[in-house]
């Protein structure tokens, strides 16, 4: 009798990408680190690689998604409380990535920036990090920003920032003075302004030890977190404030969260409307000067948000590229395949430039009291923050489909990524504020912007389209109708700055990347770059060694 048809083979499927190096994996990230000072983290860099590419955190990372937070508005005995409760899995990557130093290793405990490569190496962290679970990554960029809009308030930052760049992970709801490591959140925008948070009507009333503040905040980041930086409306106008959980005299504050959003992605993570009912904050810098005090922060996390979609592109490459070495279609491996090539290799070049782009904006938030670099970081941040975090859901689709079916369920990362993708977009200014911020800077520093311009073609030297692209630019921003060309003209500015990075990074790269980015952009699809066939190959190889 012949032997039973095994209905149930699983043949012709990739293994799990699990159990890897992302830091190893990652040759782009290599060289970038290294053309940026960060040379000597090789090793600790590897070892972070290998532990958030474990299996085990893999798989946490799905739990913590599968197992959204959940909103506890009182306690058991009816008290209120307000907090919100998280699957341990989100909790075991706070604890991994504060202990790690990704949440505060820019900073020294008196509060001043530890010296270069610092934001470079904690770049490569955060980036990392992303690719594996983005969603606990808000509070954690909170946390480590937070302390450039302390600064304004010396006395204030002084009584915690020993708790914040502690690597201590303490998720109760505790008074301050009870913790050893704290998180920070954010509440800036309310549900009539929005973008616009001069439109606040939130209000800010002096009390005797602080201020009274009542209103609401339409998304109140991280609401788990032990204290907020919140805008409101003082007498002399818009101010910045921090807002413990806890009063001084140890109650718990009055932020009554009204409910968690439920979000396209961002699953992990919480984000809440809510309300303060003469809520206690301390000011922070002068009354009137909020907005100029919490753009030190945004800075910072604008950067953050360029990094964090960089590490979820990386993550969707990485699982294209291992599908297609594994699967195959009509006899051959989708690795092999002339067509399939193409799009890997126009993805690899893409995270190619999006990697070299963050991690060169890293290097100069390294140098503050270098007055070139200071200008790059100020002028460039939301040009590179426009086109990374744009550039991300489009990346991320193309990579799915490489998968085919499996790419578009749920046991798949790539669903995840995918919803993931947006929110950078949007978070801490949308493409349109992003660009007007460009348009404001320009206005404001004419000759340093000048100045960024020639460096960019003096470090792109011959490349192909490099003059033309600066010279497109300049004419566009300066323009009658800037305003209305300058999606276009930010994006360009970024690809300019991505071509220079290449140059010192990855110099054969450069050159394939001007080429078909600068000289002769692709069609509007991955896949459609005009690229050599060594180019092809040298391409998928650096993205993920064979």
């Amino acid at each position: 009798m012949a032997a039973p048809f095994e209905t149930h083979q699983v043949l012709n499927q990739s293994p799990s990408f699990e159990d890897v190096d992302l830091f190893a994996l990652d040759r782009p990230l290599q060289d970038a680190i290294a053309a940026n000072g960060a040379a000597g983290e090789t090793a600790p860099l590897s070892a972070f690689g290998r532990r958030y590419g474990s299996a085990e955190m893999l798989d946490e990372a799905r739990r913590a998604n599968e197992n959204p937070p959940k909103l506890a508005s009182f306690d058991r005995k009816g008290f209120r409380r307000d907090t919100v409760e998280f699957h341990p899995a989100y909790h075991r990557f706070m604890g991994e990535s504060i202990a790690a130093g990704v949440h505060a290793s820019t900073w020294r405990v008196d509060g001043s920036r530890a010296a270069a490569p610092a934001e470079v190496s904690r770049a490569a962290r955060f980036y990392m990090a992303n690719q594996v679970e983005a969603g606990h990554c808000c509070p954690i960029t909170m946390t480590r920003a937070s302390v450039a809009a302390l600064a304004a308030e010396p006395a204030l930052r002084d009584r915690v920032i020993g708790k914040i760049v502690s690597r201590s992970y303490d998720p109760s709801l505790a008074p301050l003075s009870d913790k050893a490591g704290i998180t920070l959140g954010m509440g800036m925008t309310e549900k009539q302004g929005g973008t616009d948070v001069r439109a606040n009507t939130t209000r800010a009333t002096l009390a005797s030890d602080g201020y009274l503040v009542t209103g609401h905040k339409w998304f109140l980041s991280a609401p788990m977190c032990d204290a907020f930086l919140v805008l409101a409306q003082a007498p002399v106008g818009l101010t910045c404030f921090l807002m413990p959980r806890f009063r001084p005299d140890g109650s718990v504050n009055a932020l009554r969260l009204q409910r968690l959003k439920d979000k396209l992605g961002n699953r992990s993570n919480a984000s809440a409307e809510v309300e303060f009912t003469e809520a206690f904050a301390w000011r922070v810098g002068e009354e009137g000067r909020g907005v100029r005090t919490i753009i030190e922060m945004v800075q910072l996390t604008r950067l953050d948000c360029a990094l964090g979609s960089a590490g979820l592109m990386r993550m969707a490459l990485a699982q294209a590229l291992h599908h297609a070495r594994h699967r195959s279609v009509f006899q051959r491996r989708l690795a092999d395949q002339p067509m399939m090539r193409s799009v890997l290799a126009d993805l690899a070049l893409e995270m190619e430039a999006v990697v070299a782009l963050v991690m060169r904006l890293a290097r100069a938030f390294d140098h503050p009291d270098d007055a070139v670099e200071g200008a790059r970081a100020r002028l460039l941040t939301p040009a590179v923050k426009y086109f990374v975090c744009k550039s991300a859901p489009a990346f991320i689709y193309e990579a799915m489909e490489c998968l085919g079916g499996n790419g578009y369920v749920e046991e798949a990362p790539l669903a995840r990524l995918y919803r993931e993708a947006p929110v950078n977009a949007i978070w801490e200014g949308s493409g349109n504020v992003m660009c007007l911020d460009v348009l404001r800077a320009l206005s404001r520093e004419g000759e340093a912007w000048r100045h960024l311009i020639e460096t960019l073609v003096r470090e792109t030297a011959e490349a192909p389209g490099s003059a033309q692209t600066a010279a497109f630019v300049v004419h566009a921003l300066a323009g009658r109708e800037a305003e209305a060309t300058a999606r276009r003209a930010v994006e360009r500015l970024a690809q300019l700055a991505a071509a220079a990075a290449l140059a010192g990074s990855a110099p054969a790269v450069a050159e394939i990347f001007a080429r078909a980015r600068l000289g002769e952009p692709r069609g509007v699809t991955y896949g459609t770059a005009m690229l050599e066939a060594a180019d092809v190959d040298a391409l998928i190889e650096r993205a993920l060694p064979a």
